[in-house]
């Protein structure tokens, strides 16, 4: 049986997928309304074939309970907050889940960390908690990093078919979990070690962030000399080497908007391309907003319309969103 822990927007489409799979799944979280409202028979969010995959694990014997199980194997998937002056993670939930897990887990146990945490934050953080319990990694409790891979809106397919990444300690042990989540997952399956695993998680959410900053800038660049960018930009991606992002007033979500900031952490001077895409993302909510107050300037009482508040299209998910900082601006 896998315990998984957090069903937010990660833990229960995960949980759902090992349980339609055939694995034993119960699902855990602290918040006794979302359990309740699981048990009704109803999701907790929309996301398209999510209604589907909760039926079919539903029927496949899934369960959900506020308590945590013993089992073998525990799947973390908690929220992993930032502070937005600091830019640094808050693993404090990640711990506390972890500390929650040690009072009931066998020995031997395996705990996989899903979260999204900073490079460094299981050594950090979660291994010394572990020792300061008297529990011996390896041997009483052993940890894997398996960050998730998947984005609002497409979450049921590329839970399916993205490629995963298994950072362990033992590769015993990464190749068990991994065989646990080739269960569902018909991309291939990378086994590391967790600093790896850790790492390239963000640097791949940050690599989005810089290509779309490119995007945002060249919009900032041909509305100076009021050139079309959309066409631009349509053009260039006919060369068989290019691939431009289309431009917006910002990035959103869990991942883009955060994430880079960790990578910058680990050598602020010598990651200038981060920060000055980070800079340009975070400027183009002002930069909207200037261009529609030129849009409506002499006009006496001008109402604006939002349409969209959410990070992206086609989800319910305001994490982050650029559209609620220009809202407010």
């Amino acid at each position: 049986m896998i315990n998984i822990i957090g069903l937010g927007y990660i833990g229960l489409p995960t949980a759902l997928m090992f349980a339609a799979n055939g694995v034993e799944v119960v699902g855990t979280d602290y918040n006794k309304v979302l359990i309740d409202t699981l048990n009704s028979g109803h999701t907790t969010f929309e996301e398209e074939g999510l209604d589907e995959l909760f039926e079919k694990a539903v029927d496949c014997g899934i369960k959900f309970s506020t308590k945590y199980q013993k089992t073998d194997m525990y799947i973390v998937a908690v929220p992993t907050p930032y502070d937005k002056y600091t830019k640094k993670i808050a693993a404090c939930y990640v711990v506390s889940a972890v500390k929650s897990i040690m009072e009931v887990c066998p020995k031997g146990a395996t705990v996989v960390i899903e979260s999204t945490v900073s490079p460094g934050t299981i050594d950090r953080f979660v291994r010394p908690v572990i020792e300061e319990n008297g529990f011996v990694i390896g041997e009483d409790i052993n940890l894997v990093h398996a960050p998730e891979r998947i984005i609002p809106g497409n979450m049921i397919y590329e839970l399916e078919h993205n490629s995963r990444t298994i950072g362990a300690d033992d590769v015993a042990i990464g190749e068990k979990v991994k065989a646990c989540y080739a269960s569902f997952c018909k991309g291939e399956i990378v086994v590391t070690d967790i600093r790896t695993a850790e790492m390239t998680k963000v640097v791949e959410n940050t690599f989005r962030d810089i290509n779309i900053a490119f995007a945002n800038e060249l919009a900032k660049i041909c509305r100076s000399d009021n050139m079309d960018v959309y066409e631009i930009i349509r053009i260039c991606n006919m060369h068989p080497r290019v691939n431009i992002l289309s431009p917006g007033p910002g990035v959103g979500g869990h991942c883009l908007a955060i994430d880079p900031y960790f990578v910058y952490a680990k050598a602020p001077e010598a990651a200038q391309i981060i920060k000055l895409s980070r800079d340009t993302n975070c400027s183009m909510h002002h930069w909207v907003v200037e261009k529609a107050e030129m849009l409506v300037k002499g006009i006496e009482n001008p109402k604006i319309a939002a349409f969209g508040v959410t990070y992206k299209g086609n989800v319910d998910d305001m994490r982050e969103s650029p559209a609620v900082e220009v809202i407010q601006l």
